[in-house]
């Protein structure tokens, strides 16, 4: 089941979703928008290799100031960060969504998709520019909205490798025990 703004509210008035000072928490009738914090991450580029699975990743970390913009160029790829705060509660479940206007200007906003239930943190978005002009992300503005569903029978809550996640997060799938 889907929770409507009522049941967002209240979740929002219990600290499950925490925005910054200064900042009204953005609850439509289903959703709660999220908004680009101030750290990205750009894979770093290697001259010789690549990227290879279950191996960490080198990132380059860019801070931008509110009022100024970050440049995610014809098909670049980055990582951003949420400014609100999310606390999971164990008995719902949440999914990331790109929201629509974003989308139809070129920009895919991905993410794993789902925030399992004991999540807490600032959530990493996967950003892609599909066009071949340049994109200017400015940190305040929403891009992704995030779906709850409430989850039955939860045994163990998540308590994994990116609990706590204060801003852009790479990929940490070499801690993976595989």
């Amino acid at each position: 089941m889907i929770l409507g703004d009522n049941d967002l509210k209240q979740l929002h008035r219990h600290g499950h979703i925490e925005c910054p000072d200064g900042y009204e928490c953005l609850i439509g009738p289903a959703s709660v928008d999220a908004r680009l914090g101030n750290t990205f991450l750009v894979p770093k580029r290697k001259l010789f290799g690549g990227i290879h699975l279950g191996r960490e990743v080198q990132y380059k970390q860019y801070r931008v100031p509110d009022g100024k913009e970050f440049c995610l160029l014809p098909g670049q790829f980055a990582l951003a960060t949420t400014l609100e705060y999310f606390v999971i509660p164990p008995n719902m479940a949440a999914f990331v969504q790109g929201r629509s206007s974003i989308g139809r200007a070129g920009l895919s906003v991905q993410n794993a998709g789902f925030i399992d239930p004991g999540f807490y943190g600032h959530i990493t978005l996967e950003l892609k520019n599909e066009t071949r002009n340049t994109i200017y992300l400015s940190p305040g503005y929403p891009v992704t909205q995030i779906v709850f569903n409430k989850v039955t029978s939860v045994e163990k809550p998540y308590s994994g490798k990116y609990n706590g996640q204060v801003e852009a997060t790479g990929s940490r799938m070499f801690m993976d025990k595989v």
